[in-house]
């Protein structure tokens, strides 16, 4: 039974504990209502309590409806209920963001303004095992390393997702039995997204001409994947910490929630190491300062890698327009160009 699955991935991983307050990401749809009824279940067995979200983005014609059933459902229950009504389209084309990059930001960032409102530490979003696969699919053919074979985690900082290990064909089962009668987004449909094209197109293929078990497969491949970088990432960490020499400082207040502004790493000891942990170390330094690796490309890590192995000294380089890396007196500077 789902409920059981449900509770073990829970326990496996640890999203919830006694004490926790959620934001549930709630669309109206199978996963998401499923997730929604289990966990208000068994909320107050494990000491927890959740508020529920809903974006209207204003480009279905359904979509007033799915808020009402949303609505409707958290009133039944006793909920809290949250919506923001938005314009994804607009937002998109004022922010030169493709529609789903849009309707991403504009729910994650709606997600943390009531989580602070709510004075929440988690957010459940109800991604399941066959949004897993798809990820994996999307990651591969776009040439991800590792991390992008990982596909969407269990948790990854506030964020849990209860359904993970659970197949959409479950979900959509469980809705049934349980007269949850849950919306459709009819934008699933169709094939003019890359999503929808893998789900809708490739994973039929591959399961009727090469696997009839690719979800499950690729689950596994997902797991591997975690434990191997996990692995991997303890070894950069580990690596380093050994030839750091210096992290100088920002003030908090000039850079926000930025650890330093420089970092200072050991040039001989570096050129000694594994290319891929001279990647990760690069990586980890950067994200030490900036917070995201974001807009950081495997071009990029190859330049600075190179520029390291020539060992000139005074020679720079500016991988984009906040960062800049320094040879100078057989160190390696990363810093923030500001």
């Amino acid at each position: 039974m789902i409920k059981e699955k449900v509770l073990e991935t829970m326990k496996k991983y640890n999203l919830i504990e006694c004490g926790d307050r959620l934001v549930l990401g709630v669309s109206g749809g199978p996963d998401s209502i499923c997730m929604f009824f289990i966990l208000n279940e068994i909320k107050e067995k494990l000491g927890f309590d959740f508020v529920v979200c809903h974006i209207n983005h204003g480009i279905r014609e359904n979509a007033i409806k799915d808020e009402e059933y949303v609505k409707n459902f958290c009133e039944k229950l006793g909920i809290k209920f949250y919506v923001l009504h938005t314009k994804v389209k607009e937002y998109a084309v004022s922010n030169k963001l493709g529609l789903e990059e849009a309707g991403r930001k504009i729910r994650y960032d709606y997600f943390e303004e009531i989580a602070k409102k709510e004075n929440a530490n988690k957010i459940a979003i109800a991604h399941n095992k066959n949004d897993n696969a798809e990820t994996i699919i999307m990651n591969i053919l776009r040439g991800s390393g590792i991390s992008g074979l990982k596909g969407i985690e269990p948790k990854q900082g506030k964020y849990i997702r209860p359904l993970i290990e659970i197949p959409r064909e479950e979900i959509e089962l469980f809705a049934k039995e349980n007269s949850l009668n849950p919306c459709h987004d009819e934008s699933n449909d169709e094939n003019k997204f890359t999503r929808n094209k893998i789900r809708n197109i490739v994973i039929p293929y591959i399961k009727r001409e090469f696997n009839p078990n690719i979800i499950n497969g690729l689950d596994r491949l997902s797991n591997i994947a975690r434990e191997e970088e996990e692995f991997i990432q303890l070894e950069i960490e580990k690596q380093y910490k050994n030839i750091l020499i210096n992290e100088i400082n920002l003030k908090k207040e000039v850079y926000n929630e930025q650890k330093s502004s420089t970092i200072i790493l050991d040039l001989k000891k570096f050129n000694l190491l594994n290319i891929v942990i001279q990647k990760g170390i690069i990586l980890y330094g950067i994200k030490n300062i900036f917070g995201t690796t974001k807009g950081i490309e495997k071009i990029h890590l190859d330049d600075i890698i190179k520029l390291c192995r020539n060992n000139i000294g005074n020679k720079f380089l500016t991988p984009n327009k906040n960062l800049k890396v320094v040879i100078k007196n057989k160190k390696i500077h990363i810093s923030s160009k500001k």
